[in-house]
């Protein structure tokens, strides 16, 4: 008994004693690879404390739509289905919580919009191939129905506000066996009463991210690219016959960072759709998201502060948009190339994040790179609605990345001219001024500390003044604007309320500007 107990007990200490090794062994090595980390850390290539600026000649490279900038309102948000605030999850593409019908029929929301104006407005997302025009053939309460009023009162705030509709219809075929043979019957409610109310609908498109179809409602859900070209044969027919002047955009897939149009061959869509139509596509759109909330099923690339601060991170939308842009130029020429959505972070954005400073300056960064990259519109995910909505939904107050927009559309032309730097983390845009004679400089400064500009000297000699972006800190809710509060006064704002600031040659840490050149057409 006592050589069996001193038996387990030796078998128990040298047990002990290698455990205690492999630990000690471990801990080591983790000290290893944690060291070897933060050496990488540091040895990282720190922004420059100076960059130089080049202009690549004097004729324009691209024009974008007057309505370049234009944004979206979920069909979920717009007729209260499953939403993204509140939610720390997603079930097939939307959130976990129902929230009522958004109200249109607010001054308030008006007074903003209108500042933002003119632009497309988008009614699209996840429940438009769920959702039923004006009745609920089956009663279901958990239906999501577009009633009449609601699209009535749709139309009375586009005009209001001087927006132009782009609708995604439902496609709604989740078998695969009903694939290619799409025929429309319940859309054809919706375009008769439309076009007996005389509401117009500018942009058409069939189905929100068919290529992620099979992450949204199953595999056997995902239609293949022949049969949805076959659908979007009989989808021009339909929409043809009220609507002979408006445009049908598609395919409108989604491509994630890292990985394009989701994984080849299931999903990867969009040149055999192209190649495939009977007719001349109008507009060739894709949907991007830089980044993934913690919602998202799939996050090649994670909403975190430090990849919302990296210039890498930017560079995948100029990869996928010169990719598309090759598609369309190989089988569909005619046609423009929209970004259809786009926002901060898939599914909702990132709380803390998307709706901080810090995420606007992938946003300053992908206007400005779209229009160079001659796409003619931007619609933004969303104008009110979720963490990465421009407008809070239910406060109405303007986030950050609202006051972006409305810079932009202040000072940003149509005309775009080619200009470059040499850090990446100087990011510089050049277009026509919005109003007169001129040219407008946009720059972002990804660096934490100030950057010194060497600028060609007749571009240096024509800025006379601009505005400076800035927040007390990257998780701010709150810009500034030339050292001021940016907010409204009296139910409004101008940008006249501000004084432009002298360029000093110095960009400010973590900040975007707007400068107001005096460059002649012939500055090379």
């Amino acid at each position: 008994m006592l050589l069996t107990v001193f038996r387990q007990r030796s078998l128990f200490i040298k047990f002990n004693e290698l455990l205690n090794t492999l630990l000690s062994r471990l801990a080591s090595k983790g000290l290893q690879l944690y060291r070897s980390l933060l050496a990488f850390k540091n040895n990282k290539p720190k922004p420059a404390d100076t960059a130089r600026l080049s202009l690549l000649g004097a004729e324009p490279v691209a024009e974008i739509n007057p309505r370049y900038l234009s944004f979206s309102v979920d069909i979920s948000v717009l007729a209260g289905g499953f939403w993204w605030e509140g939610s720390t999850d997603s079930r097939r593409g939307l959130g976990t919580l129902r929230i009522p019908p958004l109200k249109l029929n607010s001054e308030k929301l008006d007074r903003l919009v209108k500042l933002l104006g003119p632009a497309y407005l988008r009614i699209g997302g996840s429940e438009a191939d769920k959702i039923h025009y004006f009745d609920n053939p089956n009663g279901d309460a958990d239906a999501l129905v577009l009633t009449r009023q609601q699209w009535d009162e749709l139309h009375a705030f586009l005009q209001r506000n001087d927006l132009k509709l782009i609708f995604t219809c439902k496609y709604g075929l989740f078998k695969r066996e009903h694939h290619g043979r799409w025929q429309g019957s319940e859309l054809l409610k919706l375009l008769d009463y439309s076009k007996a109310q005389g509401y117009h609908i500018d942009v058409f498109e069939l189905g929100n991210e068919l290529n992620a179809y099979w992450a949204f409602h199953g595999l056997m859900s995902q239609p293949r690219a022949i049969n949805l070209a076959r659908d979007y044969n009989q989808f021009y027919k339909v929409v043809k016959r009220d609507f002979p002047n408006s445009k049908i955009s598609g395919p409108g897939s989604a491509f994630w960072p890292k990985l394009g149009e989701t994984v080849r061959p299931i999903s990867n869509i969009t040149p055999r759709f192209l190649a495939n139509l009977d007719f001349k596509l109008d507009i060739v759109d894709w949907h991007y998201y830089p980044f993934q909330s913690d919602r998202s099923p799939v996050r090649t690339r994670k909403a975190r502060l430090h990849h919302l601060l990296d210039p890498k991170s930017f560079e995948y939308f100029r990869l996928y948009g010169k990719r598309l842009s090759a598609l369309r130029d190989r089988f569909q020429a005619q046609a423009e190339v929209w970004t259809g959505e786009t926002g901060s972070a898939q599914c909702g954005g990132q709380p803390e994040l998307s709706d901080r400073w810090v995420s606007s300056f992938w946003w300053a960064d992908q206007l400005g790179m779209g229009a160079r990259l001659g796409q003619k519109v931007m619609v933004r995910q969303s104008l009110i609605g979720g963490d990465y909505g421009m407008i809070v939904r239910l406060t109405l107050k303007p986030r950050p990345d609202y006051w972006v927009s409305w810079l932009w559309g202040q000072l940003m032309g149509t005309q775009v001219y080619a200009i470059d730097s040499s850090s990446p983390h100087i990011r510089c845009y050049l277009h026509s001024a919005k109003e007169g004679e001129g040219k407008t400089l946009l720059l972002i400064n990804l660096a934490a500390h100030a950057v010194e500009l060497d600028l060609p000297s007749v571009l240096q000699e024509s800025i006379r003044g601009g505005y400076e972006m800035t927040a007390k800190k990257l998780a701010s809710r709150r810009v500034r604007l030339n050292g001021k509060k940016l907010r409204f006064k009296g139910g409004t704002v101008e940008l006249a309320h501000f004084d432009p600031a002298p360029f000093t040659g110095t960009l400010s840490p973590y900040s975007l500007s707007f400068w107001q050149c005096d460059l002649a057409a012939t500055h090379d």
